[in-house]
């Protein structure tokens, strides 16, 4: 049985769009009321599950985190989808960043969506829509995005946060320090804070270690500090991309060593939960679903193996795919059920493997994010 592809009644779609109607006082589906000035904080990788499972470390935010307070995070559950997705209020399907690492089909590559960024690809067409950013400025609402400094010129940020007036911080602290001083300089707007350093703890450390609660302490005593200072007509939203769930190393597949499951494979892309594999141009139909039916049988009790196609009309994209991002999309997809990742051993380098923290996937773990509102719209 494929996975529900909603599972929340509210996602990140929802959450732009909603704050800047919010700005003008107008009915949205977050039914946030009137804010003249919002802040969207994006702590990348905080699950509500990891959020709530270090209960102790997060004394200001886990008693917010209630099932209630929770929306969706779609497929692929990973960075680069799923901010493009908060960002436009489009899925994978309409803005075309369908995983962490993508098939150029112009190309004949496979390209990371968060740092393979170069003069072959450009973030304003790739990237196929316009930004809420974009569409706010053309409304006369101010948009901010605080980030730090690394990120301000990066094709990613261009793709994803054009239209938005970009500010740097290099602390949590910093960031805060600056979306307190733009509030305090308009009149109205929306300012969206990104937090990295926790998808960075639990990436290289796992999300129940020291590094990833002692990030968490200070993530928890920065927005206490900061929501304590919201005036009248100033909301704030926290939000996450998606969740994280831990992989040891013993856990990990290394699918080219299994019979016939890399045969006709030109490219592998997407990421460890959730691979996408591109076969050869002149792989026949007969060979491609030989190669579908051994993943399936090899790996079927562990994973969602589907096809292209099954994979499009089932939603996994959203509901539409449109045709230019069809291709970027792989012949089969390999979502992880269980607590595994896929590794192909040809891979030279092991720095990927030494990862903890994982991603991509369907598990509530990654899927379910957090909501919380404060200020205006507590």
């Amino acid at each position: 049985m494929l996975p529900a592809t909603k599972t929340h009644r509210f996602s990140l779609a929802d959450v732009v769009p909603s704050s800047l109607k919010s700005v003008v006082g107008a009915a949205n589906r977050l039914t946030l009321p009137p804010a003249d000035k919002v802040v969207l904080v994006l702590a990348d990788g905080l699950g509500a599950t990891a959020l709530r499972a270090a209960a102790g470390h997060a004394r200001f935010l886990a008693p917010l985190s209630t099932p209630a307070a929770a929306i969706g995070s779609r497929f692929p559950t990973t960075t680069a989808s799923a901010l493009a997705t908060l960002t436009t209020g489009e899925p994978p399907g309409i803005h075309g960043l369908v995983g962490y690492s993508v098939l150029d089909p112009a190309g004949d590559r496979v390209v990371n969506q968060l740092s393979g960024w170069d003069d072959r690809l450009d973030p304003a067409t790739w990237q196929r829509v316009p930004t809420l950013f974009e569409r706010a400025g053309a409304e006369g609402i101010p948009t901010f995005a605080v980030g730090t400094e690394r990120y301000r010129d990066s094709g990613f940020t261009a793709a994803v946060l054009r239209g938005a007036q970009y500010r740097a911080g290099a602390t949590i602290v910093d960031r805060f320090a600056e979306a307190r001083r733009i509030l305090d300089e308009i009149d109205r707007g929306l300012i969206y804070l990104y937090v990295p350093e926790l998808d960075q703890a639990g990436h290289a450390h796992g999300s129940r270690s020291a590094a990833w609660t002692t990030a968490l302490e200070s993530f928890d005593a920065a927005v206490a500090a900061f929501a304590a200072e919201l005036g009248a007509g100033e909301g704030m939203l926290l939000t996450a991309d998606h969740g994280v769930l831990d992989v040891p190393e013993t856990s990990h597949v290394l699918f080219d060593t299994a019979p016939g499951l890399v045969d006709g494979i030109r490219f592998v892309a997407g990421e460890p939960r959730a691979l996408q594999l591109h076969f050869e141009p002149d792989a026949s139909p007969e060979h491609r679903a030989r190669v579908l039916d051994r993943w399936r049988e090899t790996e079927g009790d562990r994973s969602w193996v589907v096809g292209r196609d099954e994979a499009i009309e089932s939603g996994w994209f959203g509901p539409v795919v449109d045709d230019e991002v069809v291709p970027r999309i792989g012949d089969i997809i390999v979502a992880a059920r269980k607590g595994i990742a896929y590794y192909d051993s040809r891979v030279l380098s092991r720095s990927g493997r030494s990862m903890v923290g994982q991603h991509g996937s369907w598990s509530p773990e990654e899927t379910t994010v957090p909501l919380l509102r404060f200020g205006a719209f507590a």
